[in-house]
């Protein structure tokens, strides 16, 4: 990975759950969104155990415990339009645009195509 660093992936209650639990195609578009964004992606969350993503307030059938889903911080409009273009472009199309990160999937088991925004 170019743009990213190995522990940015870690799951955030210290249970041991790392990049190497991560989704390998996902990363690989992941890293190829950031190169087009030519914007920093801060990742807030990336694997989350199932305790933790209960404890984040994670639905339960997040992605987030499979590996493939990631929250990007995107503190104004313009990171978040660099960002959803950058992931669209490398063909991540599952996203939700919040007004201080963008969550993006790219989960098999559910619909390829969602757009969603959570109000300011």
């Amino acid at each position: 990975m170019i743009h990213f660093k190995d522990h940015e992936f870690n799951c955030k209650c210290g249970c041991g759950l790392s990049i190497d639990d991560m989704d390998e195609d996902f990363l690989y578009k992941l890293d190829r969104a950031r190169n087009t964004a030519e914007v920093p992606f801060v990742i807030n969350s990336a694997i989350r155990c199932t305790d933790h993503n209960r404890e984040a307030g994670g639905s339960k059938t997040s992605s987030h415990p499979k590996g493939c889903a990631v929250d990007i911080k995107a503190e104004n409009s313009f990171y978040r339009f660099r960002i959803v273009t950058g992931l669209v472009k490398a063909g991540i199309t599952r996203l939700v645009i919040y007004p201080t990160f963008v969550h993006c999937d790219d989960d098999h088991d559910k619909p390829k195509e969602l757009m969603s925004h959570k109000g300011e």
